[in-house]
């Protein structure tokens, strides 16, 4: 509805049903407004603790005031951790399991949509099972199975399942039917186009706010993911970001300067904020686009 038609339509109420209105808008507001100052206060806390000392924050650890500790936190970051090789290291795991994953999953998800094969429904259901199986049952079975290929302590565990992405697939199959009309796909196979032309000529452009929503979860939960490169990775020179500031934990540094590790844990906030509002965008196409059938 437009502007225009609400301003309308809300002139046209009686006083009391302005009222009435005006309450359920105002609560509506009030509430998102604490939703967003409970997301954004753990994150204030994270920045302002980065620059404080280890006894500031025992002292008052909800302290909403910066200090003065932002360079000696820092010195003492990079001197206990290879900062560095860990923010290398998570972004190109990150980035090359989100471009895996979106590539394949929608690659994936189209010829569910687009092909109507034998077994295509059953197969389908086969994976929406799989999407409800917790994926900390298949940790033991995995690590025996990269073990005997020799790839432990290597980036091809953390990146190669995301090929296989369960979620996106789901979410990228039920997208497609609601932007991409069959007869486009037969209008472009009548006129000679070969499968693989149509899927990135019309399937990926048609499917990208869906693509672009799904990275953005792919990215972030590749880049926090502590559990699995713990279990794989042996190497110090191969550890994540996440691997590096759980060092920081170790010895008496916990004890005597909780500054330091605070300030690591904002520097990896920050590429995905960042990753976040750049493709943000994409949540609001993806949920209009989707909501429209054919």
């Amino acid at each position: 509805m437009k502007y225009n038609e609400v301003a309308s339509n809300f002139g046209k109420m009686t006083r009391k049903e302005r009222s009435k209105q005006t309450a359920v808008y105002t609560s509506i507001y009030v509430g998102l407004g604490l939703l967003v100052l409970i997301s954004v206060v753990p994150f204030v806390l994270v920045m302002m603790n980065a620059t404080r000392t280890g006894d500031a924050i025992v002292r008052s650890p909800l302290a909403i005031f910066p200090g003065d500790a932002l360079r000696a936190n820092w010195e003492l970051l990079m001197n206990r951790t290879d900062i560095v090789r860990g923010f290398v290291n998570s972004s190109f795991v990150s980035i090359t399991s989100t471009f895996l994953s979106a590539y394949f999953g929608a690659l994936t998800a189209y010829g569910f949509y687009a092909y109507k094969f034998k077994g295509n429904k059953p197969l389908f259901v086969f994976i929406i099972v799989f999407l409800m199986v917790p994926p900390q049952l298949a940790f033991l079975g995995f690590y025996q199975f990269m073990a005997n290929l020799g790839l432990v302590d290597t980036f091809i565990p953390l990146i190669v399942p995301m090929i296989a992405n369960i979620g996106t697939i789901f979410f990228l199959r039920q997208y497609a039917e609601g932007v991409i009309p069959k007869t486009m796909l037969e209008s472009a196979r009548i006129d000679g186009a070969k499968e693989l032309y149509i899927f990135h000529k019309i399937g990926v452009p048609m499917l990208m706010p869906g693509i672009a929503t799904m990275s953005i979860f792919t990215f972030i939960g590749s880049w926090n993911n502590y559990l699995m490169a713990r279990i794989m990775l042996n190497s110090p020179d191969k550890f994540t970001l996440p691997l590096q500031i759980a060092n920081l934990r170790a010895g008496n540094l916990w004890v005597n300067n909780q500054g330091a590790i605070y300030l690591g844990l904002a520097i990896t906030i920050v590429p995905i904020v960042l990753f976040f509002i750049i493709f943000s965008r994409y949540l609001v196409d993806s949920i209009a686009a989707g909501s429209v059938k054919g």
